[in-house]
């Protein structure tokens, strides 16, 4: 639009008012531009409209497009000939860059206007996409199950209550019992994004009350072995199509270049891995898991090994695992269930399900649970169930692992944890 009269609505970045030019870096969702207006031959009412510019407002500008080498932003600058205040700002803006993150997090529409911020969200996007294009291709169905539940999901604790008519209703942790309603049902595969809720009074950096899930759920495996392969595909598929996407701006803005993975993903079983940190002399707690540093140091070690950033932990113990994982026929104390860890942080929990009702009851009494508030989801495999399994992804430790930032909260909408139920 060299030479031609262009329109930009953006929030204003700067203003320099020097005695004869002025100068407003205008940015909007694909970045910046340098807008200038000449005060000895300009309209004064806009001369006076820039003077009074605040950092923040929301203009539209419209001008002539001219190339200039000198201006950093892309050589080009906007001869302002109209300004339109959309919506002043007031001034000074609540926060800038370095301000602390919960800060920030109190004025978050303020905080997504940076470039990194809107780059985040347009990487989920991306993903987000690139996850619905694999699974259409591999013949997924997409579900939306309810998030009020009459009984509790999944282990019954960090659940959170709320009146319903008169009775007691939660808030659902997972869709992990809809997803195997779907296999009973005949959907063969299917995913679901969408929200969950944990009444977790953690205030680690990777956790939060509320965050979206990335489910999936396949029939007709053979074991946990038939889930990994589908997960990894899926995960080189949407890396691959972030790369393509942003990977230049994500190199610029983050320093991160995003690597697509190899297939297949190395895979390590607990014992093995626990065998690995004995000989590196850390000691874990909880025999029947892994501890954050753990993780950490298991990621290293199969990158030193393999190059690999990603590992499969599979066949967890029955201590540390849901009642409904299947359990090995020849070894019914461990379960054909993984964790897949990226750059040392766990982002996916799986396993393959345990379809068959009389071993699903048992297994459910063995953990400690009462058969009355399960009947429901223990009716779903009474008249006929294909084998299954499937996984859940955090969609936002999957982003915070790519982009390298440090906490959940800076990769999340709004945020939601303990102490923040606000904005």
């Amino acid at each position: 639009m060299l030479g031609q009269r262009a329109l930009v609505n953006g929030f204003v970045e700067t203003v320099r008012d020097q005695k004869r030019m002025q100068f407003v870096i205008v940015r909007d969702i694909t970045g910046a531009v340098q807008a200038i207006h000449d005060k000895r031959t300009g309209d004064a009412a806009t001369s006076a409209a820039i003077s009074a510019l605040t950092p923040g407002s929301a203009v539209g500008i419209c001008g002539t497009l001219t190339a200039n080498q000198q201006v950093k932003l892309g050589g080009l600058e906007l001869q302002i000939e109209q300004l339109t205040i959309h919506g002043a700002a007031a001034s000074p803006l609540p926060i800038d860059r370095e301000s602390a993150l919960e800060h920030q997090m109190d004025w978050r529409c303020v905080s997504l206007r940076a470039p990194e911020n809107l780059l985040i969200f347009k990487v989920q996007t991306t993903m987000e996409r690139a996850m619905r294009e694999y699974w259409a291709d591999h013949g997924f169905m997409e579900i939306h199950s309810p998030k009020l539940m009459g009984t509790a999901s999944e282990s019954g604790g960090e659940l959170f209550h709320l009146p319903y008519f008169g009775q007691t209703a939660y808030l659902a942790q997972s869709p992990q019992f809809y997803k195997q309603a779907a296999m009973a049902g005949g959907f063969d595969r299917v995913f679901e994004i969408g929200p969950v809720f944990r009444a977790n009074p953690s205030f680690t950096s990777r956790h939060d009350t509320e965050f979206t899930s990335v489910d999936m759920e396949i029939s007709w495996i053979k074991s946990h072995e038939d889930v990994m392969t589908i997960e990894e595909a899926w995960l080189a598929y949407v890396l691959r199509r972030v790369a393509e996407v942003h990977g230049d701006e994500i190199r610029q803005l983050f320093g991160i270049e995003v690597a697509v993975p190899t297939l297949p993903f190395p895979r390590i079983t607990l014992a093995e891995a626990r065998a690995v940190l004995a000989a590196e002399g850390h000691e874990i707690p909880h025999k029947e898991d892994l501890d954050p540093e753990g993780e950490r140091r298991i990621a290293r070690h199969i990158a030193q090994t393999t190059g690999h950033e990603f590992v499969f932990v599979t066949d967890y113990p029955v201590e540390v695992r849901a009642f409904y994982h299947m359990r090995y026929p020849e070894n019914p104390g461990i379960t054909m269930s993984f964790d897949l860890l990226w750059k040392g942080l766990e982002v996916t929990t799986g396993a393959q399900r345990e379809h068959r009702p009389e071993q699903l009851a048992a297994q459910a009494i063995a953990k400690g649970f009462s058969l009355e508030p399960l009947s429901d989801y223990l009716s779903f495999f009474k008249y006929g169930c294909p084998p299954h399994g499937g996984m859940g992804v955090g969609l936002t430790r999957l982003i915070m692992t790519l982009l390298g930032r440090s906490n959940v909260r800076e990769v999340t909408y709004l945020y939601r944890g303990p102490n923040r139920l606000r904005p």
